[in-house]
């Protein structure tokens, strides 16, 4: 049985003394793929250094994620840009995440419209998957992306509203949710709701989760199992049958052959 954690940010600095560590829980537990999303380009440097030190079994997105945009380094959108390009051309990034808008930052607002737009248009003109931050915004976000040419895009840790969950599954967009899952009512009728065709699993590390069974752990990779079986649950399947659509998910989302 093959799980995959779709959304870890590998490269966060609260990671950096983990991450033999937390590459070695994946190994231990039938973890064989970890998106490493990036927050800017600092961080998108490291998931690519991350992807070079394990390959096929970190696989790196880039990106500024909308936290990070008030923060922005003087050239650092176009540092960004022209990096993912680069990698682009080297077949070393799997998709651009993670990328958004977050209403919590209204004061910026147009500054995040605007770097959010730019990352869309690269994910256009590339074909790359965008992995998606929807704080607050789902609805909005949904409506707006059919007006960019992307095949691929996926809404992480969806949340609400259901009226969103059904556009976004109508136009083939993929979500996912993580620990969660085995605690919450909402993100439970997230998960009966969507399709497992349209679905990937993650942890979202290392934002940790207070409910058992996780209950202020350091998020790890293995917490996928319990995820998958939250989800088998969910979905009166069995384990196995949700693990490998997750798998065969995974490969056709991010365009990747695992071994």
């Amino acid at each position: 049985m093959k799980l995959i954690d779709a959304h870890i940010h590998l490269s966060d600095t609260e990671y950096a003394k983990y991450t033999d560590e937390l590459v070695a829980d994946a190994q231990g537990s039938n973890v064989v793929a970890l998106v490493s999303n990036s927050m800017d380009f600092e961080t998108s440097i490291g998931s690519l250094k991350l992807a070079e030190k394990y390959p096929s079994v970190v696989y790196p997105a880039l990106g500024i994620h909308p936290w990070n945009v008030n923060v922005l380094k003087e050239n650092e959108l176009e540092k960004t840009l022209d990096l993912i390009s680069e990698q682009h051309q080297k077949k070393a990034v799997v998709a651009i995440g993670e990328i958004g808008l977050d209403y919590k930052y209204e004061t910026i607002w147009e500054k995040q419209l605007m770097v959010f737009d730019k990352m869309l248009r690269l994910a256009e003109k590339l074909d790359l998957p965008a992995i998606i931050h929807s704080r607050g915004t789902t609805a909005q976000i949904v409506d707006m992306l059919p007006s960019y040419n992307l095949k691929r895009v996926l809404l992480h840790w969806f949340s609400h509203p259901m009226s969103a969950l059904y556009k976004a599954v109508d136009h083939g967009y993929f979500i996912t949710e993580g620990p969660p899952v085995a605690y919450s009512d909402g993100i439970r009728q997230v998960v009966k709701k969507v399709p497992l065709s349209n679905f990937l699993t993650e942890t979202d590390g290392p934002v940790t989760y207070r409910k058992t069974p996780y209950n202020g752990q350091m998020t790890k990779p293995s917490f996928v199992k319990t995820v998958v079986e939250a989800v088998a649950e969910v979905k009166n399947m069995s384990v196995v049958d949700v693990a490998d659509q997750i798998a065969r998910n995974f490969e056709s989302f991010f365009n990747v052959k695992m071994n």
